[in-house]
């Protein structure tokens, strides 16, 4: 296989996804956005999971699919809806991962691989980053649900301009139009991210749960609250986390998930 994606943890609540194809820029074979799911999935059964940072290999985040296998891979209708369909899969995983999701940046996130960025729920970047998506220049269009996120976090008139043109962001550009929420020097990058999981993995992890799962709800077009998030807001009152982080602020002390 062309690649692979790594897992392991920093720490009991913080774990981290590396996509490793570094010859390619990190680019996902078919193979890779495959196992991709199944990877998420097994790190979500670890239920003292509370944060996943995701990166790429060396010096770049990833430039999405692997060009080289285009040949094979949309030689027919049925082998190219095959591959569309894992990558598919694979955005949808990973958008709908239970814990907070932290996109670690270095280098390009190019096609795919800045939908993969977008698809965390954070992105953190140092001053080598760009972004770009490139459908445009290969002939083919970026997914819808992609399409719809990159909407979401940019705006409907940058999105436009990133999708027509192709064109290279810049890190300092992507911080100023919300695709990046943070930028460090290269050098700071590893230590601020930790530092921000771990800050995030010391909350509590219902709240956090549950406060994505709200997030997405208004992302996916919701005005109102469903009758199913309303009670899980209410529900939280009742909760063991809520008991501790109560008698925590009575005590004047740090809470303890």
């Amino acid at each position: 296989m062309s690649g692979a994606i790594r897992t392991g943890y920093h720490s009991k609540h913080v774990a981290w996804l590396e996509f490793s194809n570094p010859g390619k820029r990190n680019a996902l074979s078919l193979a890779m956005w495959k196992a991709l799911p199944e990877t998420l999935d097994t790190l979500s059964a670890n239920t003292d999971l509370r944060v996943l940072i995701v990166s790429g290999a060396e010096e770049h985040f990833s430039s999405g699919a692997d060009i080289s296998e285009f040949e094979t891979v949309f030689k027919t209708y049925e082998s190219s809806k095959d591959f569309n369909d894992a990558v598919d899969s694979g955005f949808e995983k990973l958008v709908h991962f239970r814990a907070p999701t932290i996109a670690k940046v270095r280098g390009g996130a190019v096609g795919g691989g800045c939908g993969l960025a977008l698809a965390c729920d954070i992105r953190i970047a140092d001053e080598t980053a760009f972004f770009a998506i490139t459908p445009a220049k290969l002939g083919i269009v970026y997914p819808f649900p992609e399409i719809s996120r990159l909407n979401t976090t940019v705006g409907i008139p940058m999105a436009k301009d990133m999708l027509f043109s192709a064109r290279k962001v810049k890190v300092d550009e992507a911080l100023r139009i919300n695709l990046v929420n943070q930028l460090f020097p290269a050098n700071a990058l590893e230590a601020e991210v930790l530092g921000y999981a771990e800050t995030l993995a010391s909350h509590s992890p219902h709240s956090l749960k549950v406060t994505k799962e709200v997030m997405e709800h208004i992302e996916a077009g919701g005005i109102d609250s469903s009758d199913a998030i309303t009670q899980k807001i209410a529900d939280a009152f009742q909760s063991e986390d809520f008991k501790k982080g109560y008698n925590a602020f009575l005590e004047k002390r740090k809470p303890q998930f």
